[in-house]
């Protein structure tokens, strides 16, 4: 492993109990361990997933003009939010396409803001250039602050046994402050699995602590947990269709083609809106859709997408398998005449053309939706 990666803090654990480490977004991560990613991505489904993800970067924003200054940059209102409130957003190019997605928590005296790893130093410099004009302060608070995700039906009924607040007071997409396994730790009502469950954030020092806290309590309490890898992250945030930068969202990508129209709320001044609203008006010539492949094969990012006729209409930015419904499965970009539901298209794999049809979205209902 190149020792220009950078380690989290939990590295060598994971090293300890056997993960198969890759570079992703210049960071060395887990990306499975010895059980393998299907059954984490089943385990996660069933009862309770552990995730370390502080490779993912935070922001705080202050000042006067905090509100008026992130409404121009994101493109959800966020003088819908209320103190504790998060909500996932996007922030966008002038050309449409997109900067990075974020979740963003309105908290007491400041903003808090989640980013993408591969994207910390862009987002970070990004927002920095739009400050002119406003009363602001940044910091990237990224060093000092741990990001650990708890996922599944059962995370919340183990992290209970850790703190002494009343977890289940905390709403969905919302936030608290409080004490788990002794340490104060922001604890987001968020995911991105598709399953109930946090993400929390706490001081760096104490992350072997907190990880460790929350394995021991699941053998304690009787409650399934174990740690998941970057491979199962991805079937998980795949099936309930949540999208991936540089998959489904990208500087090239804007959110209308992407099917996030929803995040954006087009009453702000947000940059990239005179664009947007353009191509509402006109319509898009490309669009995200979802397929299931008929033949057997194995679809990935960049295999071209075909119509019946041969000619090619698109390209594949995810493909797997997706434990949950026990199919080879995949979103493409294709020309929006073959965007509908029911559609025959195939996909080129080794040189071969295997057949699939386009399905609806998503593959897997989230919690929250149920």
């Amino acid at each position: 492993m190149s020792q220009k990666l950078k380690q989290t803090r939990l590295y060598h654990w994971h090293v300890e109990h056997g993960a198969r480490m890759v570079p992703f977004a210049g960071w060395a991560m887990p990306v499975q361990y010895p059980t393998g990613p299907i059954e984490e991505h089943h385990l996660t489904r069933r009862s309770a997933g552990l995730f370390d993800i502080d490779h993912m970067g935070q922001i705080t924003v202050t000042g006067p003009d905090a509100e008026a200054y992130l409404n121009r940059l994101v493109t959800w209102d966020i003088g819908l939010m209320t103190t504790y409130d998060a909500h996932y957003a996007l922030m966008c190019y002038e050309h449409g396409g997109i900067v990075d997605d974020i979740f963003i928590y309105k908290l007491p005296g400041c903003w808090f803001v989640v980013v993408n790893a591969a994207n910390l130093a862009k987002d970070y410099q990004w927002l920095q250039d739009h400050t002119a004009g406003y009363q602001v302060t940044l910091e990237d608070v990224s060093a000092d602050t741990y990001m650990l995700a708890l996922q599944g039906p059962k995370a919340l009924d183990l992290l209970q046994h850790l703190s002494p607040t009343n977890l289940s007071d905390i709403s969905r997409f919302t936030a608290a402050e409080a004490e788990i396994g002794g340490f104060l730790t922001l604890i987001g009502r968020t995911g991105y699995t598709g399953e109930d469950g946090v993400e929390l954030f706490f001081p760096a020092g104490y992350a072997r602590q907190l990880w460790a806290a929350i394995l021991n309590t699941g053998d304690d309490a009787g409650i399934e947990v174990k740690p998941v890898g970057l491979a199962a992250r991805d079937s998980l945030r795949f099936e309930p269709g949540f999208a991936l930068y540089g998959h489904e969202i990208s500087a090239e990508i804007t959110p209308l083609e992407a099917g996030l129209g929803w995040v954006c709320k087009f009453n702000t001044d947000f940059i990239g809106r005179e664009t947007l609203l353009k191509q509402k008006e006109t319509g898009v010539d490309k669009k995200l859709i979802s397929f299931e492949l008929i033949d057997k094969g194995v679809p990935r990012q960049d295999y071209p997408v075909l119509a019946n006729s041969g000619e090619e209409i698109g390209l594949v930015v995810t493909g797997l398998y997706a434990p949950t419904v026990d199919k080879y499965c995949g979103n493409a970009f294709v020309c929006a005449e073959y965007a509908t539901v029911g559609t025959q298209i195939q996909i080129v794999i080794r040189n071969q053309s295997k057949a699939a049809i386009v399905v609806k979205q998503p593959f897997y209902t989230p919690a929250y939706r149920k």
